[in-house]
């Protein structure tokens, strides 16, 4: 009997002293868990964002879709990476890590930050209007303030020439309305040649030669590494458009609001009976410029059922490299997408 008293005593003993461990164990692991959550890596967490149908976006006064077929927005979603993110990340070849100064430069906050990219999607929407309805056959009149220094980069070659406050009239002797425009003209620029800024400061104008840079995430372009926004400008219209972004930020619609406003207008069908996304900033001549993110737009176009997927052709390699069943089509301008559309 004694023999079997003790024999249960330690097995309650090894019992409990088992369970101690598995709590602590369990414990240990919880708590380095929630400590991997709190510690952020200085990267952000680039991934697939969502697919948004423009038919349901995009009002064009007495102008109703009624064809089969829909153009998709694509965006990205991005976070700042804790250090399970992080690591899951260097796992999954869909997702991107990029370093915080390169998505927001150095001393610019957050807040500011997304005022500038929420003021570069209204510039994209005004410009879809006025692009749209110039094809159309309309005519359309465009009036602006000129485009302003808002921020420049530390390291930027504009330092000690430019300033805050500089609006920008020109660039290599080209008259600019939008902050759309001035991006561009720089980026068509070869990294490392001059650009002449014709500035209006204090009322007075001067002409400032600046040697260019390579833009910090895209380092095959051009850049001055300074933010500009258009100041007080907007399109004449002969009917009231409105485009519905919700929290989207950023110019990288353009082509694709251009798409949807155009396919109000025209007596044919645009899409073809397809369901198409893109991507793609586009310029007041039709030309189509490279974004950022879009290997994850052709993931998340290709995740919804999507047949195609329209790419500004800088794009088109990385975007090709993660389709499965999607067609991805290389584009440059607006006149490359329509024929592309007629053919289908």
């Amino acid at each position: 009997m004694q023999h079997y008293r003790k024999f249960l005593r330690d097995l309650v003993k090894e019992s409990r002293d088992r369970l101690k461990k598995t709590w602590s164990v369990f414990l240990i692991t919880l708590i380095i868990i929630t400590l991997g959550s709190y510690v952020q890596t200085g990267y952000y967490l680039i991934r697939p964002g969502s697919v948004e149908s423009l038919g349901d976006r995009v009002r064009v006064e007495g102008k109703i879709r009624e064809e089969e077929g829909q153009f998709f927005m694509v965006t990205v979603a991005q976070q700042e990476a804790n250090l399970w993110s992080f690591l899951y990340a260097g796992f999954n070849p869909v997702f991107d890590l990029r370093p915080v100064s390169r998505v927001i430069p150095p001393g610019m906050s957050v807040e500011e930050y997304n005022r500038i990219m929420q003021s570069w999607m209204q510039d994209s929407k005004f410009l879809a209007q006025v692009i749209a309805l110039q094809k159309a056959g309309y005519d359309v009149t465009v009036i602006s303030d000129g485009v302003e220094v808002k921020e420049i980069i530390p390291g930027s070659p504009a330092e000690g020439i430019l300033k805050t406050g500089d609006v920008i009239k020109a660039v290599d002797g080209e008259t600019v309305y939008l902050a759309e425009e001035v991006v561009n003209l720089i980026q068509a620029r070869e990294v490392g040649q001059p650009v002449t800024l014709t500035v209006e400061r204090d009322g007075d104008l001067y002409d400032f030669v600046i040697k260019t840079t390579f833009l910090m995430d895209q380092p095959e372009k051009a850049a001055l590494r300074i933010y500009v926004n258009t100041l007080n400008w907007q399109p004449l219209l002969p009917f009231h458009i409105n485009i519905e972004t919700g929290p989207v930020i950023g110019p990288s619609a353009g082509m694709m609001f251009v798409l949807e406003i155009l396919d109000r207008l025209v007596p044919e069908n645009l899409t073809g009976g397809h369901n198409i996304a893109g991507t793609g900033a586009i310029s007041l001549d039709g030309r189509i410029g490279g974004i950022g993110g879009v290997k994850q737009k052709v993931v998340a176009a290709e995740r919804a059922g999507i047949k195609y997927f329209l790419a500004p052709a800088e794009n088109y390699e990385e975007a090709r490299q993660v389709a499965r069943e999607i067609k991805v089509v290389s584009v440059r301008d607006l006149e490359e997408v329509l024929q592309f559309l007629k053919g289908l």
